[in-house]
């Protein structure tokens, strides 16, 4: 193949950390707690809605943004949750997933050499999508346990090159969600700095012990500014379906769609119907509950394993250090502990540019109670 006519805009680019743990896992035959996926169906009403349209003949193009149907289901779940109106023509575009909505959003704002801050440890697409639109992820570094925000140590990235700044809200792999005041702080940045937000919220319904999830629709300043990104996915327990959507004021959105007219088009249809059908259960409202008492399983199972856990605020995803077990680099503990006990997980330093000596995985709970039961007899071996 003719390939020297051409450079890889990704020369540095692999296998994914997933992908590889995952197929350890399943060489190891290892229980599986790498991958951000539940290992639980969905509601089996959600599978016969989806039959019930296909049956219905609805299995050709959906209109380009989305059926109306869903953009008018998608209006109201926002305003029943954040008591924000929408509007369902020209804010809203259905897409093939939240990572389909992240990309275009990037693709829809990033020129040669524009620079995007990114927070370390960042979910990753986002550096890949970056550069693959010839911009510069220019990335802040976020230091364990806590992994708190410095303001003013991210201002000193920000500059007239800064056109877009992601945010990941709650925060996958480290579970901290972000407070009124560090959105408010984001927004008087973006205005001084004169940038565009992409703020990633697909586990917006996953924050626990009674607090509130703070969506850059809420900041007026940031929803003006903001392409800002949901999955039913991660809501509905239906990942493998890739679908999502993203809010963005009028002039941001016409440009989305342009590009996403000619990326995807128009996603699934009759998962579309289903969907719009069965957000008038509210189903999302449990969710918090649902996913805090699995993190809680894990926690408890944890407890008598030499790993300390630290408790999420959010996403399904938690952290563990092992410092107490070893000093080994965290890719190669993770490979460890597949071989010693049969458990996978994800290393933290994959998910930044330059990783710091850190001794902590993340952990995925999006499991059933029993299979959380396994793994955390398995961790006490250690």
């Amino acid at each position: 193949m003719a390939t020297h006519i051409f450079s890889s805009k990704l020369p540095n680019t692999g296998k994914s950390i997933f992908s590889e743990m995952s197929a350890r896992a399943r060489e190891a035959n290892a229980i599986n707690l790498s991958q951000g996926f539940p290992n639980f169906d969905c509601d089996p009403q959600l599978v016969e809605l989806v039959s019930k349209h296909m049956k219905q003949g609805k299995n050709q193009y959906a209109p380009m943004a989305g059926i109306e149907a869903l953009r008018i289901a998608i209006q109201k779940k926002i305003y029943i949750h954040r008591n924000i109106s929408i509007d369902i023509d020209s804010e809203i575009c259905v897409t093939a997933g939240a990572t389909q909505a992240i990309y275009t959003a990037i693709s829809t704002v990033i020129q040669q050499n524009d620079e995007v801050i990114c927070i370390d440890p960042a979910y990753d697409s986002y550096k890949p999508s970056i550069i693959a639109n010839g911009g510069k992820a220019i990335s802040y570094a976020l230091k364990g346990p806590a992994y708190r925000i410095n303001w003013q140590d991210i201002e000193e990235l920000m500059s007239e090159q800064t056109k877009l700044f992601i945010i990941n809200n709650p925060h996958n792999p480290t579970g901290t969600t972000y407070s009124e005041q560090d959105l408010l702080t984001l927004a008087r940045l973006a205005e001084k700095y004169n940038f565009l937000v992409l703020s990633d919220e697909v586990y917006e319904h996953l924050v626990f012990d009674n607090e509130r999830h703070v969506s850059a629709l809420e900041i007026p300043e940031l929803r003006s500014r903001s392409f800002v990104c949901y999955s039913f996915g991660k809501t509905f327990h239906i990942t493998g379906w890739k679908m999502g959507y993203c809010i963005a004021p009028e002039p941001l959105m016409d440009e989305f769609k342009k590009l996403h007219q000619f990326t995807v088009f128009s996603v699934n249809t009759p998962a579309q119907y289903a969907i719009a059908e069965y957000l008038e259960k509210e189903t999302w409202k449990t969710l918090s509950a649902f996913f805090q008492k699995k993190r809680n399983t894990l926690l408890e199972h944890l407890e008598d394993s030499p790993l300390q856990a630290t408790a999420s605020e959010g996403t399904y995803f938690l952290t563990v250090d092992y410092s107490a077990l070893s000093d080994k680099k965290d890719h190669q503990f993770a490979i460890d502990l597949i071989q010693k006990i049969g458990v996978a997980t994800i290393p933290i330093s994959v998910f930044y540019e330059n990783p710091p000596n850190d001794t902590r995985l993340r952990i995925c709970f999006a499991k059933t109670d029993e299979l959380l039961e396994k793994a955390g007899a398995q961790f006490k071996k250690l």
